[in-house]
C-alpha cells in the first residue's frame, strides 16, 4: 500500500529542440477513470456548501471567498495528481525531472501574478502581504527537517491535506504528527527567537525592485529547468505513469490532469488568495493553533506561552479557527479533495496500516510540522508563496529541503517504504 500523494504526472512534453536522450518518456496511455462514487460526492458537495456557509456567517464574505478558493485548490491538487514530496523523490532517486519542471512553471506563473498584485497593492482585504520570512539558522534546521519528514511521512504539506480528503488513513496519522511538531515548535518558540540568531527577511522585491526581482527569479527557474534536462541525460530516468481517466470533456471534473495545467491553475489559485484575503497561500500555521486549542480545551495554559503571545497567534487563539484564514483554506483543500477523488472514482479509505508505515507517518509528520515552524513555513507557504513573493527564504528553503529529502531516501527503508529505481515506472 502507499501512503505518497497520488501518482505524479509530467508537466509538458519535452520541446523538439531538446535531444532525444533528455526527453520525458510515458507508458502508454492511462486506463479509464473507474466509476464516481456518487454518495462521497453528494457528502463532499454537502460539506463544501456548509463549509462557505458558516464560514460567512462567522467572519464574512471575504474568508468565505477564501474557502471556495480552498475547496478549489484541494480539487486541483488530487486532479493534476500535484504533488512535492515524490516529486522530489524522483529528482533525488532516479534523475526524473518532469514535476520539478511542473513546479518551475508554477512559480513562474505565480511569481509573475504576484508582482502584479504587490506592486499595485490590489486585494480585496487592504494591502496585500507578501510572504517573506528571516534567513538564519532556525530556516535552515527547519527546512531540512521538513526535507527528512516529506519522505518519512509520505507528503507534503499540501499533499497531506489532499490525501486525507481522498481517504488515505495513514496520511491522517502524518497530519495528526504535523499538529504535535508544530506544537512542539510553539512550546520551544523562545529559544528559535531569542537564543538562536532567527536572521533578517530579505525581499528580492525590495532588494532590486519588482521588475529586478521577476526577471532574476525567471532566470534562476530556468536554469533549475536546463539542470533536470541534464541529469536526465546522464541519469536516463525511468517513464512517468499515467494515472486513470476520464476521456473527453468528462476530464476536467473526473481528471486526471496534465501536470501542467495543475502547475498553471495552482498559481492562478494563489494569486487569487493573495488578492481575495490579503496574503498567499499557506497550511502549516493552522496546524500549531489546531493543537493549541485542543490543549487549551484540556486545560493547558497554551495561552501563556511567548508562541501565543504574538499578537495574530492570540487572536487566532481566542477566535473560532472559522475565522483563521489558513484554517479556512486547510479545510478548503481537505473537503476540495474529497469531492475530486469521489468523482474520479479514486476515494478510497484503507482500513489496515502497518505499523512501521504508521510509525513513519508520525515521525514524519512531527518532524514537518516542527521544521514547518521553523522555516517560516512549509512547501506552500515558503517554498511556493515564499517563492512567489521573491522572498529570499523561499529559494534557501527549497535547496536546503532538498538536501534533506537525500537523507529521507535513506531513512525510508526503516518504515516500509520503497524508493524509486532506475528499471521501474514512475507514478
Amino acid at each position: 500500500m502507499t501512503v505518497d500523494v497520488p501518482p505524479q504526472r509530467t508537466v509538458v512534453r519535452a520541446l523538439r529542440f531538446v535531444p532525444e536522450a533528455e526527453r520525458v518518456s510515458f507508458t502508454p496511455d492511462a486506463p479509464p477513470a473507474p466509476p464516481a462514487n456518487r454518495v462521497v460526492v453528494a457528502i463532499g458537495l454537502v460539506l463544501a456548501v456548509a463549509l462557505v456557509w458558516v464560514v460567512a456567517r462567522i467572519a464574512g464574505p471575504i474568508m468565505a471567498g477564501t474557502a471556495a478558493l480552498g475547496l478549489a485548490l484541494g480539487f486541483t491538487l488530487f486532479h493534476s495528481r500535484f504533488g512535492f514530496t515524490s516529486g522530489w523523490r524522483q529528482l533525488a532517486a532516479v534523475g526524473q525531472g518532469a514535476a520539478v519542471r511542473a513546479h518551475m512553471l508554477m512559480l513562474a506563473t505565480a511569481t509573475i501574478l504576484f508582482s502584479v498584485l504587490l506592486a499595485g497593492g490590489f486585494s480585496l482585504a487592504g494591502t496585500p502581504k507578501p510572504s517573506v520570512a528571516a534567513v538564519g539558522i532556525p530556516l535552515l534546521v527547519g527546512s531540512f527537517l521538513f526535507g527528512i519528514g516529506m519522505q518519512v511521512g509520505g507528503s507534503c504539506a499540501s499533499g497531506t491535506l489532499f490525501a486525507v480528503g481522498s481517504g488515505q488513513t495513514a496520511v491522517v496519522l502524518t497530519l495528526f504528527g504535523f499538529i504535535v511538531g508544530s506544537v512542539l515548535a510553539a512550546l520551544t518558540f523562545t529559544f528559535w527567537t531569542v537564543t538562536v540568531p532567527a536572521g533578517t527577511p530579505v525581499s528580492l522585491a525590495e532588494t532590486f525592485g519588482f521588475p529586478g526581482a521577476v526577471a532574476l527569479s525567471l532566470l534562476v527557474m530556468a536554469t533549475i529547468v536546463a539542470i533536470t534536462y541534464v541529469v536526465a541525460r546522464r541519469r536516463t530516468p525511468p517513464p512517468v505513469e499515467r494515472p486513470a481517466s476520464a476521456r473527453g470533456i468528462a476530464r476536467v471534473l473526473r481528471g486526471s490532469w496534465p501536470m501542467w495545467v495543475g502547475a498553471i491553475v495552482l498559481a492562478v489559485l494563489n494569486a487569487g488568495v493573495l488578492f481575495v484575503s490579503g496574503g498567499p497561500w499557506g497550511v502549516t500555521s493552522a496546524f500549531g493553533l489546531w493543537g493549541g486549542k485542543v490543549l487549551s480545551g484540556l486545560g493547558v495554559d497554551v495561552a501563556s506561552w511567548a508562541y501565543f503571545q504574538v499578537p495574530a497567534n492570540a487572536k487566532a487563539l481566542q477566535g473560532s479557527v472559522f475565522a483563521d484564514r489558513i484554517s479556512v483554506l486547510d479545510f478548503g483543500v481537505i473537503v476540495g479533495a474529497l469531492v475530486a477523488s469521489a468523482l474520479g472514482g479514486a476515494f478510497v479509505l484503507h482500513k489496515r496500516v502497518p505499523w512501521k508505515l504508521a510509525l513513519g507517518s508520525v515521525l514524519g509528520g512531527i518532524a514537518m510540522g516542527y521544521g514547518a515552524r521553523l522555516a517560516g513555513g512549509c512547501n506552500i507557504g515558503a517554498y511556493f508563496s515564499g517563492i512567489a513573493s521573491m522572498s529570499l527564504h523561499g529559494w534557501i528553503w527549497g535547496v536546503v529541503a532538498l538536501g534533506g529529502t537525500f537523507v529521507g531516501l535513506k531513512l525510508r527503508p526503516l518504515f516500509g517504504l520503497t524508493n524509486p529505481k532506475p528499471s521501474d515506472s514512475i507514478c
